[in-house]
């Protein structure tokens, strides 16, 4: 690479013609070290390193960075429930709509079906509405009420009573490990409409209840699903839960979305 420096290297053969034939001969020129400069700048490839870098990290800010993975959340819909007496079941007055007639309302998932509640049904045991999950009809919620209730029993009373007349009711009830019971207000502490809310968590399928008395009624929201479903549509049936309450009569009805 450097032919000068070689160039001034001592050839063996030149070393030994020269011994031959004199014996004084001058000693050997020391090899020549060849200084470099100071350089400050990095080393090329260092330098290379560090510009792929920076054009990487330019490329990043460039590019918008993918969101991180999340699980859709369920669509739902609001159902208005007018609590029609049996006598005038399927009819709500000519062309009034269930909206404006509605007593209460509470959310149902997208691509949930709807089961046709029987006038023997509905004077028999109070249902009113029912949706079911297709993929699992077990997974349900449902209103059910019973006229000339003016105020709610004891807390520990009113479920029992419910459970009188609801077979599955009373063997998630028997089967269970325990019953959580609250009671909520929903205009505050010491004003508002009082909500009962029950969770019956039974050996084979859980259930939660939300039960109040308005326009001299008893309106009772069952949400239950077996104990597989629960594990995998927890959150989702919660929210179906707490999207139960009753209308007060003269107040409008509420927003079509949820």
């Amino acid at each position: 690479m450097f032919p000068p420096l070689l160039s001034r290297l001592p050839s063996p053969l030149l070393t030994a013609a020269s011994t031959s034939t004199s014996t004084a001969s001058p000693p050997p020129t020391p090899p020549h070290t060849l200084r470099l400069p100071p350089n400050n700048n990095k080393p090329l490839a260092t330098t290379l390193v560090a510009a792929a870098a920076a054009a990487a990290a330019g490329l990043l800010l460039l590019s918008p960075s993918p969101p991180p993975p999340t699980l859709a959340d369920p669509e739902f819909t609001v159902y208005y429930g007018t609590a029609a007496s049996a006598a005038n079941y399927g009819g709500y007055g000519g062309n009034a709509s269930k909206k404006d007639t509605a007593e209460y309302v509470y959310d149902v998932p997208t691509g949930w079906k709807e089961r046709l509640v029987s006038k023997v049904e509905k004077g028999t045991n109070g249902t009113d509405s029912e949706f079911f999950n297709p993929r699992k009809r077990t997974e349900k919620e449902y209103v059910a009420y019973l006229p000339g209730i003016r105020a709610l029993a004891p807390l520990s009373a009113v479920l029992d009573n419910l459970a009188l007349s609801d077979v599955v009711l009373q063997d998630q009830i028997a089967t269970a490990e325990g019953v959580r019971a609250e009671e909520r207000r929903e205009g505050g502490e010491g004003e508002g409409q009082v909500y009962y809310e029950y969770e019956v968590a039974g050996a084979g399928a859980h259930s939660l209840i939300s039960v109040t008395c308005a326009r001299n009624k008893l309106y009772a929201h069952f949400v239950t699903a077996p104990n597989a479903e629960w594990g995998r549509d927890e959150a989702m049936l919660r929210r179906l839960h707490e999207s139960f309450r009753t209308i007060q009569p003269g107040a409008p009805p509420p927003a079509t979305e949820s």
